[in-house]
């Protein structure tokens, strides 16, 4: 077969439907990846609109331009629209179109997953963007701080929309977060070892962990407070024993995170760019990997250094401010790394190198603040003026938007296989950089003047109206760089005359494919030595096109068939075989999108019914994987035969439900989190009645507990034997069953609206409930999976699958019954 008819025949298995259709119903990472990038630049569009009516607004002393309640939703929605629906879907987006080609596979390891996500993430967007239409957006600040954004500040439906949609877009970044782990780590060209990985595989996998890890606190935030808006549970109203500052943690476990998860995809990116521009290598891969994981773990130890203001005792001031300072460690790691990058290359100045040296400037003068912010007596002086803006603007604009354009100009003859003929971007860059620094450079020195945080009018006389009105025409050159910007991208895009396929003389795996790309990535799959392989072998890409890798003869069945790898090692360990084009990621998204439309109107009614639906698509989703009988060794070219997925024993399910797992399980701790500060610090504790648990539940408990955790390990193993399961799934479900009555029992007798105790237990019991509905789900779904044959000795993953999701279940259950109950057992 010759590479056009090999190419025909794999766009013809991998590639959409035609039409609308197509768009509706695709899996592939190059659509999705491409979706996210256009929404989220039109949401960029939209939040720079917002910011030139916020600059407009404060150009003059005294501007009527918009009243307070305008201008209160003007800065809430720019805040949130770059901060959710632009910086992180921006990176996800580029991450799902380049992962798989950077790592010599076909797609990432869940297709449909990732076109859930996105749906979920454009729905979810669109009903913010909706709600300011219609006057009623959010107007309470991007970090929707309560009381002021509860009902006592905000009783109409503004904050609603913010604390509901951003939980329906973050379903799109855990669903994100969970597709690239286990995509790198599963899913790469043969002999691609974790250590031969390209640098920007390193810093997404980093990056993706994080998401997992941090995200779930601010989830369970918008949790509490829309029950708090709903129901009436008191979780932050100090008369009934809440306290608004358990918002603030919970939100800054987030928030600061966040930061270096928006900052480190743009690291990346540079790490990527910046030796193709300089002619050489990156200097010192392995130290840069150590600083982004240290810089990974220490990121979830500065959270506190938004609250040095709210009476934090000095030890705790002390230990944040220091470890505020040490991220410096690691950030200057890699900006010397950088730097001696640049040193022991002949750097070429391209539009994208032009991007990267802004980067450094910018970015090295927000770090350097945000030094003097980590320490203790000056953020005192400083906190929420307008220094905090000028910072935070140079880290993130500095620190993402830079590298990112970068990284869209490097790759943009990837996207499109053309060259740039018209040269707007230049000017475009000129006119950012200088507008840039032009806006918050001054704004630095208008906080340090007093001037503070999110005040809808600067006073006459006050001292900062030329700095104002400098910054808003900074503010409007940065936006006419940045319109220049698109303009160039979207005529380059469609006028340019066709370029070479690897115009910059890369040595990564993404410029060994025609540009742009086939919809299957790789027409076989390469063997690769290095982290350079094109650099290595000049001659892999016209090898990888004949079919000379893995998997390079087009299957006869039509199905869309990839490798799996060892971990570690990069060896080929099984063949899988991915899900076709389907409908089933935009109905889901549609029937999840039901539960947030269901709440946010109040159609209570709506919430059940849409559950359901998310069930049912759940079990349909999940019945057409597997297979209902044992394979044996299957070839994969080269003299390889592998055996099929299905009878891997952890399947890359199994560590996509590990990782989900470890979102939920941070949510979780979150959650006792809360519940032990409210124990310990809130006022007008303790409630006036501990629970106390009769002795029937604490039995229910521990022998549920000890039976669903034997029951599934039963089942297990009569399967390794080739036995029936059955004995040990019917001990898992009454298992399960105890649990689910014990937790019900943790409801009885308490009201979800007298007292923030009471409600942390509802919310305890009904998160343990929750998780063993799916566990009994799950369970009662592997019995009709077993009795239509998709079970075997061989064929084990599932069991395991669901293994996992019932140990989860009974340690949340014994974790969170213990801590609801053990107040009421003590003396």
């Amino acid at each position: 077969m010759n590479a056009l008819r090999r190419h025909r025949e794999l766009e013809r298995i991998w590639g959409p439907r035609p039409g609308w259709r197509g768009m509706l119903t695709t899996v592939n990472n190059n659509d999705i990846g491409l979706m996210f990038l256009i929404v989220a630049a039109t949401f960029f569009s939209i939040a720079g609109v917002l910011a030139m009516l916020i600059r407009a607004q404060l150009a003059t002393p005294e501007s009527v331009f918009v009243g307070p309640e305008v201008f209160n939703q003007l800065f809430t929605m720019h805040g949130t629209i770059m901060m959710f629906l632009f910086a992180i879907p921006l990176f996800e987006g580029l991450t799902i179109y380049l992962l798989p080609k950077m790592l010599g596979t076909r797609d990432l390891a869940f297709p449909r997953l990732s076109a859930f996500g996105f749906w979920c993430y454009l729905f979810g967007g669109s009903l913010l963007i909706f709600s300011m239409v219609a006057g009623i957006a959010p107007n309470s600040g991007w970090f929707m701080y309560p009381p002021l954004s509860s009902t006592l500040g905000t009783p109409g439906i503004n904050s609603d929309f913010w604390l509901l949609g951003i939980t329906f877009v973050e379903i799109s970044a855990i669903s994100a977060a969970v597709e690239i782990v286990v995509t790198i780590l599963l899913y790469r060209a043969a002999g691609m070892s974790l250590d031969k990985m390209p640098i920007f595989a390193w810093y997404m996998l980093i990056v993706a962990v994080m998401i997992l890890t941090a995200f779930p606190p601010m989830i369970l935030g918008s949790i509490l407070l829309e029950l708090e808006r709903a129901f009436g549970m008191p979780f932050f109203q100090v008369e009934h024993g809440g306290d608004s500052l358990l918002w603030l943690h919970l939100f800054w476990l987030f928030g600061h995170p966040e930061v270096y998860i928006i900052f480190l995809p743009a690291a990346g990116v540079v790490s990527t760019v910046l030796p193709v521009m300089a002619r050489t290598t990156l200097l010192g891969y392995g130290w840069l990997v150590a600083a982004v994981a240290a810089l990974g773990v220490l990121s979830f130890g500065l959270w506190v250094h938004h609250m040095f203001t709210t009476g934090i005792p000095h030890m705790g001031l002390a230990f944040f401010s220091a470890a505020s300072t040490l991220v410096a460690v690691p950030t200057g790691l890699q900006i010397f790394a950088w730097i001696g990058t640049i040193w022991k290359g002949r750097p070429e100045m391209h539009l994208p190198m032009r991007w990267i040296l802004g980067f450094f400037a910018t970015f090295v003068i927000g770090g350097l603040t945000g030094v003097m912010i980590a320490m203790v007596p000056f953020n005192f002086q400083s906190h929420d003026t307008y220094f905090i803006v000028a910072h935070f603007h140079y880290v993130l604009v500095g620190g993402f938007v830079f590298p990112m354009i970068a990284g869209i100009y490097y790759w943009l003859p990837h996207f499109t296989g053309r060259k740039r003929f018209f040269r707007i971007g230049e000017t475009a860059f000129w006119l950012v950089f200088i507008g840039f620094h032009g806006t918050f450079l001054l704004l630095h020195w208008a906080g340090l003047l007093g001037m503070r945080r999110r005040i809808d009018h600067v006073d006459a006389g006050s001292g900062w109206e030329g700095i104002n009105l400098i910054s808003s025409v900074g503010g409007f050159v940065m936006a006419m760089g940045f319109a220049l910007i698109i303009i160039d991208i979207g005529v380059n895009v469609a006028v340019a005359s066709r370029g070479p396929r690897n115009p910059w003389k890369a040595g990564t795996l993404e410029w060994a494919m025609p540009a742009p790309s086939g919809a299957y990535n790789m027409a076989s799959i390469p063997t690769v030595r290095s982290r350079d392989p094109l650099h290595d072998d000049p001659d892999l890409p016209l090898r990888i096109a004949r079919g000379e890798g893995y998997l390079g003869t087009p299957p006869a069945s039509g199905l869309r068939e990839t490798m799996m790898v060892e971990m570690s090692s990069g060896r080929p360990s099984h063949k899988i075989i991915f899900p076709g084009n389907s409908a089933m990621p935009i109905t889901m998204a549609v029937v999840t999108g039901g539960l947030f439309m269901g709440m946010l109107l109040k159609w209570y009614w709506l919430v059940p019914l849409s559950a359901l639906g998310v069930i049912g698509m759940a079990v349909w989703w999940a019945w057409g994987l597997g297979s209902r009988r044992d394979e044996g060794l299957q070839d994969v070219g080269n003299g390889l035969a592998l055996p099929p997925g299905t009878q891997s024993v952890n399947p890359p399910g199994w560590w996509g439900s590990l990782f989900t797992l470890l979102a939920d399980g941070v949510m979780f701790g979150s959650l006792l989190f809360g519940y032990a500060f409210l124990f310990t610090l809130a006022p007008n504790w303790p409630p006036p009645e501990w629970l106390r648990p009769e002795q029937r539940d604490l039995m229910l408990w521990l022998g549920g507990a000890v039976l669903a955790f034997g029951g599934i390990r039963l089942a297990d193993g009569a399967l390794r034997r080739e036995g029936t399961p059955w004995p040990g799934l019917l001990i898992g479900l009454a298992g399960l069953a105890g649990l689910g009555a014990a937790a019900l029992s943790v409801l009885r007798g308490t009201t979800h609206d007298g007292h923030a105790y009471e409600a942390t237990l509802w919310v305890l019991g009904g998160y343990v409930l929750f998780h063993v509905a799916v566990a009994l789900i799950m369970m009662a779904f592997l019995c009709v999976r077993e009795s239509f044959g998709y079970l075997s000795a061989l064929r084990i993953g599932e069991a395991r699958v669901v293994r996992l999701w019932s140990d989860y279940a009974v340690a949340v259950a014994l974790l969170g019954l213990g801590a609801a109950w053990l107040p009421g057992l003590a003396p």
